[in-house]
């Protein structure tokens, strides 16, 4: 049956996803089947974390060691590529059509959406405040409000506690 498109699970060693996918679509290219590879997808979401009082805005897969493909199996071209590229431990299988449009609306979302931060905060952690009119103050955190990104900050100002509310790009974590 020639045309049978359908989306793939491809088991690949974690953290080589990148170089899995570049390597795998070269090889698709130098023998002349990109036809029956569509795309190849690695879904990814923007995070920051904050290092050295600076927003660092990172890419993170949400499926570490997968990456998926849009192929048409029906003779072995692909399965062969697939079993030639280093760091490709297998495919897995097919994937339900409901299963990978929740992905693509993952990874479409994340294109638009906020970043996230890699590293949640936690209530009563100590935090540093590293920019606005508190830069250089410290307190702990009291609330978290996920939804809008902010953190509730009791400082301790003129020998009294003033509570503040920061965003998450204010303030890094006391190490």
């Amino acid at each position: 049956m020639e045309g049978e498109f359908k989306w793939y699970a491809l088991k690949v060693v974690s953290g080589q996803e990148r170089i899995v996918k570049k390597n795998f679509e070269t090889e698709l290219q130098r023998l002349q089947l990109e036809k029956l590879v569509t795309r190849v997808l690695i879904p990814l979401e923007k995070v920051y974390k904050i290092q050295a009082k600076k927003k660092q805005i990172k890419e993170r897969s949400f499926f570490p060691g997968y990456i998926f493909i849009y192929a048409d199996m029906a003779n072995n071209h692909v399965l062969h590529v697939l079993n030639k590229i280093p760091k490709i431990l297998g495919v897995v299988g097919t994937i339900r059509e409901q299963e990978i449009n929740k992905v693509l609306q993952k990874v479409d979302e994340g294109d638009t959406a906020t970043v996230d931060l890699a590293q949640p905060f936690v209530i009563g952690e100590a935090v540093n405040i590293i920019d606005g009119p508190f830069s250089g103050f410290s307190g702990s955190i009291q609330k978290i409000f996920e939804e809008r990104k902010k953190l509730h900050v009791i400082v301790r100002i003129f020998e009294r506690n003033a509570p503040i509310e920061l965003n998450y790009v204010q303030v890094e974590r006391v190490i």
